[in-house]
């Protein structure tokens, strides 16, 4: 079905297919289509697809004046679109566009938004800059592939069951993966190229891959840590308890040791029974089988050992330049011996690269996850940095249980997780009472819903900076200072 026919004369319902073409972005990676109707426009959403496509795609939730969709396959490329050299993976949705047209439309919606969602009517005076990935491919130090016995085929566009793939969902899927045979363009060019020996090794092992629908199989993931300051590779298999006994896992420690030479840093096994199709490195029983545990990286002169784990910024050089503008808000006016509080920490990154700058200053971190803690504690140990102390808490509960902190702190430094600030926990963290909050966000959709209560605090918008730490994807950066 196509866009000749009026709303009316289609009469569009949930899980219907029909071609369409996508005319302009929305934030959050959204392409837009259009109907005109006797009531208005009727809005068609479309995740990861490109202005000027022409698409197929299957209606997955139909309201009165808009419907979200499921793109199911590109009929005809944009004309911005460019040809690539690597595979295509769900992904890198947008890595046929110049990456000029990638900043361009990041920019306008996330402009966008602060217009519509934070009544913000000055959008372009607070504006500072726009800072962009150093490298805008082979940028990850983390992947995460999927074992599945159901495979998509790329080539014919089947599904076939009963096979051992390894690679990414196929795009709008959960259960079925697309071989990676070849570099992505997004993480590692040799451990890519090499993803598929890999899969041919433990296929030959005769343990199944994970059946998704079923919730049985044995391999269910392949999580791969990259150090850009050693170029080492860590590993970490996540396998179900089936068979788990019969596994000769240092057999293909080994096969990788061998396979990688001296690029090879570790392999870690991690069981996980969870039903849920994710890696859950975290709650897993895990052990080190040959190597070591973790890799170190640099950032801005300072060593970070980093677990499996632990949370650490996916583009370490991009990171770079996000800690180098977080350090330069919050070094503006500060005094020598100012407390700062480093909030939602992860391993501590932010906080002590302020305590080496400011090594009069006092930095105080605070993070719910205790592995981020641990290697936050270790690495300041190892730089020498004396004048941070890292909490392992709730953020919430952290403030509540230490309320000497109010009217003590000059600068919060804010990195919370995608799905924001919860409002509780945030007015605990406006009751500090500081002088400036430098909030740094993976979600600026979030982030501009916060600043109607940092606002109402007291406090007001002195600037703002988008930063591209993931090329390719829709995902943008922002970090905003706000001063009392």
């Amino acid at each position: 079905m196509s866009l000749n026919k009026t709303l009316e004369e289609q009469h569009l319902k949930r899980g219907q297919e029909l071609e369409i073409i996508i005319e302009k972005f929305a934030f959050g990676g959204n392409g837009i289509s259009k109907f005109k109707t006797s009531q208005g426009d009727y809005i068609l959403f479309t995740q990861n697809a490109i202005p000027g496509q022409k698409v197929k795609v299957r209606i997955s939730k139909k309201k009165k004046s808009y419907a979200q969709c499921k793109l199911l396959e590109v009929i005809k490329k944009a004309e911005t679109e460019i040809d690539i050299e690597y595979q295509s993976i769900s992904g890198a949705p947008y890595i046929t566009l110049p990456i000029s047209l990638q900043h361009k439309f990041k920019t306008e919606t996330t402009f966008d938004i602060f217009e519509r969602i934070g009544k913000l009517n000055n959008v372009n005076e607070l504006f500072d800059e726009f800072i962009s990935s150093p490298n805008s491919h082979h940028y990850r130090n983390k992947m995460e592939y999927s074992f599945s016995t159901i495979r998509h085929d790329i080539n014919t566009n089947e599904e076939l069951d009963d096979e051992f793939a390894l690679g990414f969902k196929h795009r709008g899927t959960w259960w079925k993966v697309e071989n990676l045979d070849k570099d992505s363009g997004m993480f590692d060019n040799e451990l890519e190229n090499k993803l598929k020996d890999i899969r041919i090794y433990l296929e030959n092992t005769g343990f199944k891959a994970w059946h998704p629908p079923k919730k049985h199989g044995f391999f269910r993931h392949l999580v791969v840590r990259k150090s850009y300051a050693k170029d080492l590779l860590l590993f970490n298999l996540v396998i179900s308890n089936e068979n788990k006994n019969e596994f000769k896992a240092l057999e293909f420690g080994k096969f990788l040791q061998e396979l990688f030479k001296n690029r090879f840093a570790g392999l870690i096994v991690t069981i996980n029974n969870d039903v849920a199709d994710r890696a859950k490195l975290e709650k897993g029983g895990s052990n080190l089988i040959l190597g070591q545990e973790s890799i170190t990286e640099n950032i801005l002169g300072l060593s970070f050992e980093i677990s499996m784990a632990s949370f650490f910024q996916t583009n370490p050089l991009a990171a770079e330049k996000l800690y180098s503008k977080v350090i330069e808000l919050a070094s503006i006016n500060l005094k020598t011996d100012a407390t700062i509080m480093d909030l939602f920490c992860g391993t501590g990154t932010i906080g002590q690269l302020l305590a080496s700058k400011l090594t009069n200053a006092n930095i105080i971190g605070v993070d719910i996850v205790e592995s981020s803690i641990i290697n936050a504690r270790k690495n300041a140990e190892i730089n020498n940095i004396n004048n941070v102390k890292f909490f392992a808490e709730d953020v919430g509960k952290f403030l509540l249980h230490n309320p000497e902190y109010n009217n003590k702190i000059d600068i919060i430094i804010l990195d919370p997780p995608r799905a924001g600030i919860a409002p509780k926990t945030l007015k605990k963290v406006l009751n500090l009472n500081a002088n400036k909050i430098v909030y740094v966000s993976c979600n600026p959709a979030t982030q501009i819903r916060d600043t109607f209560a940092i606002t109402d605090a007291g406090f007001k918008l002195k600037s703002f900076s988008l930063v591209d730490q993931f090329p390719h994807t829709h995902h943008i950066e922002s970090i905003m200072l706000f001063e009392k």
